[in-house]
């Protein structure tokens, strides 16, 4: 079972040269965020997390603990702050966010389609689940590992 959430300390701070407000996790390498100011950097922060947290989690890589808070290295200009990733809502946006695939149609079909006012990406994905002899609701179910 996935963790309902994750909660990481960071270390914010100023970069004096391009005017940007920075976080960075020590836990996680690679996890970094940027900001105009203070908080649109925390919040950037959250984003960022919880984008790198879900990607490990696909890739089925090890998740590691996050170091404590006190004893946390930063400069003396960064402050240690504490980032919470809420994951059920941030995986179920992940997993219904549109994409954007390229699809090649024969000319006359398209002029067909577009007369009668057809939605190409509807009848994809409704020809996809048939195909599978799947629903929304089902795939839903297989991805939670809820199969009731």
């Amino acid at each position: 079972m996935k963790p309902t959430k994750y909660t990481y300390p960071a270390t914010l701070g100023y970069d004096e040269h391009s005017k940007h407000y920075y976080v960075l996790f020590p836990d996680l390498p690679g996890c970094t965020t940027t900001g105009d100011r203070e908080d649109e950097a925390v919040r950037n922060a959250h984003e960022a997390m919880s984008l790198h947290l879900y990607s490990m989690e696909e890739d089925g890589d090890e998740i590691p603990p996050p170091s404590p808070i006190i004893g946390t290295k930063h400069d003396d200009n960064e402050a240690v702050i504490l980032v919470e990733a809420i994951m059920p809502s941030f995986r179920e946006k992940m997993e219904t966010k549109a994409i954007s695939r390229t699809v090649t149609l024969p000319a006359w079909l398209d002029r067909e389609a577009k007369e009668a006012g057809l939605s190409y990406s509807q009848i994809l994905q409704d020809g996809i689940m048939q195909r599978l002899r799947i629903s929304r609701t089902t795939a839903r179910r297989r991805k939670t590992g809820i199969l009731a």
